[in-house]
């Protein structure tokens, strides 16, 4: 094996014609030498200076980029393809390093646009993003729909023991801060309505507004928000976890449904639970309104519940708790879809996690003022 030869450039236009001899070994070992003769010849170097690289002996990538140093991109690419006497090995790693170093070297151009042109891309984006929600939370629906028929008809496959312990999560385990919540906002309903009513001389309405009000929406609306950011977030938080960890994949690698084993229970669980936070909510908060009341106005008790139970019909309780079913489905088909798309990683768990309570909680909101301009037009 022979000697290893310090690499040189040598440079010669005493003929009237510039060369460029390569010679000995451009490799990491002579970096600092070659690196000094590179800068000294790179003022000096143009394309009309012939390249002769037939005394080239050993070539590596970081003689590859001093050569694309010394010649520019324009320059390696010619001697590439020129016949310079560069070994075919030399030519390939020559080239590979000139297309990565030129490739990363280039800058982008600079887009040119306007301030109403990024607002008007900026909605456009958004809404793009809106309408891949809307299809996969329709196709997620439809997967569901059809594995709840699918397992309806066969009660075999109910898996009973994850419903009640999904039940216990959102259900049991969620009632004192729904009812706590529901309680204080009740009160502070009443509070608002005595302050505004008893200018007009009608304190004694502060009633009637705190039932409405929590029959209708609060009580249903604020049991979603709450379940939204609690259920939903954990419902993507263990189904994105189990896809991190590769479970989902081996489930279906033993044949079974994911949608039936993960989602089902899960749903079946919160249409159960939701309903019932929903009342505890609506007394609850009726309560801490009632409390107000009884303080602030000196309305009695049986005044109180007598005013309820004669102008407060029961198509308010009715309309109030047939919205949760519906939110219930949604929440927990959100919550379950996002844990599916959960791609591998922690920050894939986090984001998917964040997506699912945002968009649960816009979905409740809209489909609640939804309903509230439905039941207004049909007067119920």
């Amino acid at each position: 094996m022979s000697a290893a030869v310090s690499g040189a450039a040598v440079f010669d236009d005493r003929e009237g014609v510039a060369r460029l001899r390569l010679v000995g070994d451009w490799t990491l070992a002579h970096h600092a030498v070659l690196l000094g003769q590179v800068n000294g010849l790179r003022s000096r170097i143009d394309a009309r200076v012939m390249v002769d690289a037939s005394e080239l002996r050993v070539l590596d990538t970081a003689g590859a980029a001093l050569l694309l140093r010394l010649l520019g991109g324009e320059g390696v690419h010619k001697l590439v393809g020129s016949d310079s006497g560069l070994s075919e090995g030399g030519r390939a790693l020559l080239a590979a390093v000139g297309d990565a170093m030129v490739g990363r070297g280039a800058a982008p151009a600079a887009r040119k646009g306007s301030a109403v042109g990024d607002v008007l891309a900026h909605i456009g984006e958004g809404v793009g993003t809106f309408w891949r929600h809307a299809v996969d939370l329709l196709g997620f629906v439809g997967l569901t729909l059809s594995a709840m028929l699918r397992v309806g008809l066969r009660p075999s496959r109910w898996r009973l023991t994850s419903l009640v312990a999904n039940l216990e999560q959102t259900g049991l385990h969620a009632v004192p801060i729904v009812a706590l919540l529901t309680f204080l906002v009740g009160a502070v309903v009443a509070f608002l309505g005595a302050t505004v009513l008893a200018d007009f001389g009608a304190s004694v309405f502060t009633v009637n507004l705190v039932a409405f009000s929590f029959l209708r929406e609060f009580g249903v609306l604020l049991t979603a928000i709450l379940v939204a950011g609690r259920t939903a977030s954990a419902y993507t938080a263990q189904i994105g976890s189990m896809r991190a960890n590769e479970e989902v994949d081996a489930i279906r690698a033993l044949g079974l449904d994911p949608v039936e084993l993960l989602v089902l229970p899960r749903m079946w669980a919160l249409l159960f639970a939701l309903p019932m936070l929903t009342f505890i909510a609506m007394i609850s908060g009726i309560l801490g309104g009632m409390l107000v009341c009884v303080l602030s106005l000196g309305i009695p008790v049986p005044m109180f519940m007598s005013i309820i139970a004669n102008d407060v019909g029961v198509s308010h309780f009715i309309v109030g708790m047939a919205k949760a079913p519906i939110f219930a489905f949604l929440i927990a088909l959100i919550g379950c879809m996002e844990g599916f798309k959960v791609e591998g990683s922690a920050q894939s768990v986090g984001t998917h996690t964040t997506s699912s309570v945002v968009q649960s909680i816009f979905v409740v909101i809209l489909v609640n003022a939804i309903a509230a301009m439905i039941c207004m037009e049909m007067g119920w």
